[in-house]
């Protein structure tokens, strides 16, 4: 059994599974579940395609960084992360302070299917003829700032709770694998 006294930050880009595998690790762990992305709406009292059409990509990440700074401060918790946030210098930083960090790895096909014809997510808007190149590009660009978390989880076409099974099971191993009492 798991007793955490850290927040665990989930991490990896848009489609891998940070909500869902998050909501239930939550539960698994009992521990609060918080969404990066809805807190970030909260305090700009926009929605994030809102925040950023009408601020911009570059104040955008500031107010995710806030935000994330906020939060990783915060009491223990399953934190998921905005699928850029872990880019910024400032919050991998934090996160290695005060979080567990696990990146939610996934590859490309599983990531297009994921977020094929969702218009929720800001920085995948436009046509979805080009949403292969848009997520190629996050990964070329994103997965080395991702691969400086503690733990890695391949994400898979599966059921939630398998990906949920692996993710406590990388958590029991790190731990014994650092002599940490979690």
């Amino acid at each position: 059994m798991i007793k955490n006294n850290k927040i665990i930050l989930l991490v990896g880009l848009m489609g891998s599974g940070k909500t869902s595998v998050g909501k239930r690790l939550a539960q698994r762990l009992d521990l609060p579940f918080v969404d990066g992305d809805r807190e970030i709406e909260k305090a700009a009292g926009l929605s994030l395609i809102d925040v950023l059409k009408c601020f911009g990509a570059e104040e955008y990440r500031a107010g995710e960084m806030r935000v994330m700074k906020r939060l990783l401060q915060s009491t223990p918790c399953v934190l998921a992360s905005g699928g850029g946030s872990f880019v910024a210098e400032q919050t991998r930083k934090l996160a290695k302070l005060n979080a567990l960090t696990i990146w939610l790895k996934a590859d490309l096909d599983l990531l297009y299917n994921r977020t094929a014809g969702r218009k929720h997510r800001p920085f995948l808007m436009g046509e979805d003829s080009r949403l292969k190149e848009k997520l190629e590009k996050y990964i070329k660009e994103e997965y080395p700032f991702y691969s400086e978390a503690d733990i890695v989880v391949e994400t898979h076409d599966e059921r939630v709770e398998n990906t949920v099974d692996r993710v406590v099971a990388a958590i029991e191993q790190y731990y014994l694998k650092e002599g940490k009492n979690a």
